[in-house]
């Protein structure tokens, strides 16, 4: 099971961070994943990091604002949003070792196919 938390309402330029924590399983091995989903508009991959060398990615579009980090002694992947914008409200979501996520940070693959619930992020005024 995959929870998120840390959503919430910020301002624009504010910052958040969100965490997605791992239970019944360990995260360590598997690449993990952020994407988000805003009302009218298709799922965007914000953020991923490899299961296999820590490399990550980021979509242009949060590229220098955001920062996908993971701490295997807490099961736990974060993700720092600064400068945030109004167009990054959206539903967020923590997807473990999928093949969405594999297409962004290739990485062995379990099948185990996690997805969490997701957390709402509004920015706005």
């Amino acid at each position: 099971q995959l929870v998120e938390s840390g959503g919430g309402l910020v301002q624009p330029g504010g910052s958040l961070r969100l965490s997605c924590a791992a239970s019944g399983f360990r995260l360590g091995y598997f690449a993990i994943g952020w994407f988000r989903q805003a009302p009218g508009k298709e799922r965007e991959g914000v953020s991923c990091i490899s299961g296999t060398d820590g490399s990550t990615y980021y979509a242009d579009s949060v590229k220098g604002r955001f920062t996908i980090s993971r701490d295997n002694a807490k099961n736990t992947v974060y993700l720092q949003m600064n400068s945030l914008k109004p167009e990054d409200t959206a539903v967020y979501y923590c997807v473990a070792d999928h093949p969405l996520v594999q297409e962004l940070c290739p990485s062995r693959y379990y099948g185990e196919d996690y997805w969490g619930k997701g957390t709402l992020v509004t920015v706005s005024s």
